[in-house]
């Protein structure tokens, strides 16, 4: 007698570029969750306003979630809609492989740019803007980690990436954010081993 294995889903985030910030591309989460259930993606959750979803997205690889989360979006809001689109394990290795004392210390501000494939941090780190002694910025696989100086946060050069073309490449979470998002999938993880 045969037997057959369950496959368990593949657990992904999507990060939104670009909605609900300064009042422009405003979709309600609830209007997302929507969205994104209706494309397939199953045990959909949204986290905070600025486009963080959590989703079980089957066999499909990350490159394909991005492609239809990028067309249904735009078709059903009508604006531009950019996506990265990590695995659980992804993720995992973005926070595990954090440069050193990244996001420990209280005297900085961390953040992540996640980077939209095929844009490699080797090529990104050549454009980001940094200030000696206020900013630091480290390449990482498929991310580039910035910290900048808290007492000196307003010399920060980080904020001229907006209106670069670089910019349009990716997308920033702080590393709090990034750091709940991945505690909220493995959360998932050992919910579904129960």
């Amino acid at each position: 007698m045969a037997t057959t294995t369950r496959s368990t889903p593949r657990s992904f985030v999507a990060l939104l570029r670009g909605i609900n910030v300064g009042g422009n591309n405003i979709i309600p989460m609830a209007d997302l969750r929507e969205a994104m259930t209706a494309m397939g993606a199953e045990d959909v959750a949204t986290y905070i306003q600025s486009g963080n979803v959590l989703f079980e997205g089957g066999k499909d690889p990350a490159k394909a979630w991005t492609k239809r989360i990028e067309a249904a979006l735009s078709a059903r809001f009508d604006y531009a809609a950019s996506v990265v689109v990590l695995s659980h394990e992804q993720l995992r290795a973005v926070v595990e492989d954090a440069p050193k004392d990244f996001g420990r210390d209280a005297g900085y501000r961390f953040d992540v740019l996640f980077l939209k494939p095929p844009l490699s941090a080797a090529v990104a780190i050549k454009d980001i803007p940094t200030k000696e002694g206020v900013d630091v910025a480290v390449a990482g696989a498929g991310v580039v980690y910035h910290s900048r100086l808290e007492a000196k946060a307003t010399q920060s050069q980080l904020a001229r990436i907006v209106g670069t073309p670089l910019y349009k490449q990716l997308t920033i979470r702080n590393w709090r954010t990034t750091t709940k998002l991945l505690a909220m999938l493995d959360a998932r993880l050992e919910s579904a081993a129960d």
